[in-house]
């Protein structure tokens, strides 16, 4: 069995830092992809930004050149690094990945139970 578990969240001062970590773990035979996503109370679940296991990023523009997204293959740990934290980054976030179980014969997608994330004005 899969899973995904993140851990970072918490409050942070506006123009703070965090980095948020989800690790993945069970009978793994590949990582495909991973990705962030957010959702803010009353909003619907938005993406973050994407990487793929050939090393291409994309972000939505509210996070452009303030987060980054990256992955320790060797760990299969997902990471993405937030700075400059504005108020409208509150939200909860959950990682989200393209994963090849062992033993299997197709990909499937799996979510992390999301964490809290609270930028103060």
């Amino acid at each position: 069995q899969v899973r995904l578990v993140e851990s970072g969240g918490g409050l942070v001062q506006t123009g703070g830092s965090l980095r948020l970590s989800c690790v993945a773990s069970g009978s793994i035979s590949r990582i495909n992809a991973v990705a962030w996503y957010r959702q803010a109370p009353e909003k619907q679940r938005e993406l973050v930004a994407r990487f793929t296991s050939g090393g291409s990023a994309y972000y939505v523009d509210a996070v452009k050149a303030r987060f980054t997204i990256s992955m320790d293959n060797a760990e299969n740990t997902m990471y993405l690094q937030m700075n400059s934290l504005k108020p409208e980054d509150t939200a909860v976030y959950y990682c989200n990945a393209n994963i090849r179980p062992r033993y299997i014969t197709f990909d499937n997608t799996y979510w992390g139970q999301g964490t809290q994330v609270t930028v103060s004005s």
